[in-house]
């Protein structure tokens, strides 16, 4: 009886989990398979014809093409800037409250205001990243009206705001890391840089992998940033593939069609998100294991 009332628990989050999750996704797989439109009410199946489509929609392909550079060098960046963070705060230096709270000012603000902010900076006329530059003695840039500094705006904005995240989860794991590892390097005579790639980063290889994967993830949905900085432009040069679909689907309200590159964007992302679990994890594993 204990165990019938224990399953009856769990059914508010089962039904919840269909609601939000397994109904949504095979209603967008359906709707992939059909004609519908805010043009055309009906629910008629065309088969792959939307597929076929999709297939050779060139501008959409382009976006993919463009977010897996843009999500991996962000990401790689955010790492990196958040594992020297989270090693001085380790080290003891910067490691109050107020530092820690001020390094996570970034991620408590609201996407959409941050790159406002961000966009405002670059202003190519009155932004204080021109004056900067002028007064240097270097011509302005063009910073949102040209396809690669536009890409280089937005990526800065992203590594503002998500910086902090790596600092938090790697911080956490650096926290949780045994003391004897350390005592016996120091006791064998190691150095420093020595101890960090002999013992420090191997151990926070699975908090790296975690941390790097989740973030992936979100890089990969980039959309309020390219929204609010660049509407996808110049011309469609910055746009991604959610901004696309958003554009596809609730602009031109051609839900069929915005469905299928919807599927196919997921399907594309697990398969490349596999693959990089695979790659990082041989490469954190200990020779001869």
């Amino acid at each position: 009886m204990s165990k019938f009332y224990g399953r009856l628990f769990l059914l508010p989050g089962l039904f919840t989990l269909i609601a939000i999750i397994i109904f949504p996704l095979l209603f967008t797989i359906a709707l992939s398979f059909s004609n519908w439109s805010v043009a055309n009410a009906g629910f008629d199946w065309v088969g792959g014809r939307n597929w076929a489509a999709m297939a050779g929609n060139d501008r959409f392909w382009e976006a993919m093409f463009r977010l897996i550079p843009l999500a991996f060098l962000t990401v790689f960046i955010q790492y990196v800037l958040g594992l020297l963070a989270a090693l001085v705060s380790w080290r003891g230096v910067a490691s109050g409250r107020f530092f820690r709270v001020l390094w996570l000012i970034p991620m408590m603000t609201t996407p959409v205001v941050m790159s406002v902010v961000w966009k405002s900076i670059f202003n190519e006329t009155t932004g204080p990243v021109n004056d900067i530059i002028t007064g240097l003695g270097f011509g302005p840039v063009s910073w949102l009206s040209e396809t690669l500094p536009a890409m280089v705006a937005i990526m800065m904005a992203e590594i503002w705001q998500w910086t902090p995240f790596m600092y938090l989860l790697l911080l956490a794991g650096l926290l949780s890391l045994p003391r004897e590892p350390f005592l016996a390097a120091a006791i064998d005579g190691a150095g420093t840089f020595r101890t960090f790639f002999k013992v420090t980063l191997p151990m926070m290889a699975p908090v790296s992998i975690g941390a790097i994967i989740i973030r992936l993830i979100e890089a990969s949905k980039i959309f309020d940033t390219v929204y609010a900085m660049t509407n996808g432009g110049p011309g469609s040069s910055t746009e991604t593939p959610t901004y696309y679909i958003y554009l596809t689907a609730l602009r031109n309200f051609d839900l069929a069609n915005g469905g299928t590159l919807s599927v196919t964007y997921l399907i594309t992302f697990i398969v490349l998100l596999t693959v990089i679990v695979q790659i990082l994890t041989r490469i954190s594993k200990p020779k001869g294991v």
